[in-house]
């Protein structure tokens, strides 16, 4: 069997064996990760990984995990949370409930992050604001429920924050673990959910998907905008990475706000 016949063979035990659709994404990512996990168990030969992947639950799971989307910080793109700091004053200054809504949330920093900021700024009433943080990582739910992160050689954690005015009024920290706060805690949710497949989600003011898109097979990216697009309100705001855009045929359904930090209005 010749090795892209080998990996299509494993490609297909995820899609038997893993909650995970693997013919939405690139397969440059896919075989990144696989081959990840088959350094770590000593397998040499995608036939003996699809084998493993048959037989052994544990690496079902520890697959799935490498195959989540999982790099996150506090802040990420501090540009881009300034840009969004205005539109929450704006939409709170509206007098009405604000849902947002970021998906894939990881371990749940996003999600966070924008509940901190909306309690640091006094021009934005948090009381008027929801925030909903979902993942298709069970993994990262509960460490994103538990809301204690570290730092580590390459994650400095007290940096991240430095966007906020009283850091230590939203993480308490103890050493190198930062643990979020009650007040910001309180305008978050957790839940499990799968942008590929299962779908759209009540309309929401405000959806970050950030960093998903540039793993996506370009086939597939036109049916997860019809996700995000009806996971919107009419007037909605939608954020994408900063090495990600609008796919050119639905540029007319969305004006900038600002272009350059990839946050759109849907018109």
């Amino acid at each position: 069997m010749s090795d892209d016949a080998a990996f299509e063979g494993v490609l297909r035990q995820i899609d038997d064996s893993v909650p995970f659709e693997p013919g939405y994404y690139n397969e440059s990512y896919l075989d990144r990760r696989v081959t990840a996990r088959m350094r770590r168990r000593g397998t040499e030969s995608h036939r003996e990984y699809e084998r493993l992947l048959r037989d052994d639950a544990t690496e079902r799971q520890a697959l799935m995990d490498a195959l989540t989307i999982n790099v996150t910080e506090f802040f990420r793109n501090p540009e881009m949370w300034e840009v969004l700091r205005g539109v929450l004053r704006d939409l709170t200054a509206e007098q009405r409930r604000v849902r947002v809504w970021s998906a894939p949330c990881a371990d749940g920093r996003e999600p966070y992050s924008l509940a901190m900021l909306a309690c640091d700024d006094p021009e934005i009433d948090e009381g008027r604001i929801e925030v909903l943080g979902s993942d298709i990582s069970e993994e990262a739910l509960e460490n994103a429920r538990e809301g204690v992160y570290h730092t580590t050689r390459t994650t400095d954690i007290a940096a991240e924050l430095d966007l906020l005015t009283e850091p230590t009024r939203y993480v308490e920290r103890d050493d190198d673990a930062f643990r979020v706060r009650s007040e910001p805690r309180r305008l978050v949710e957790f839940e499990t959910h799968d942008l590929i497949s299962d779908g759209a989600r009540d309309p929401f003011d405000v959806v970050l998907c950030r960093n998903l898109l540039i793993y996506i097979d370009v086939d597939h990216k036109g049916a997860l905008f019809d996700t995000l697009e009806a996971s919107l309100t009419d007037d909605g705001v939608l954020v994408v990475g900063m090495t990600e855009s609008v796919p050119p045929d639905r540029t007319d359904r969305y004006e900038p706000i600002e272009k350059r930090r990839r946050v759109f209005r849907r018109a």
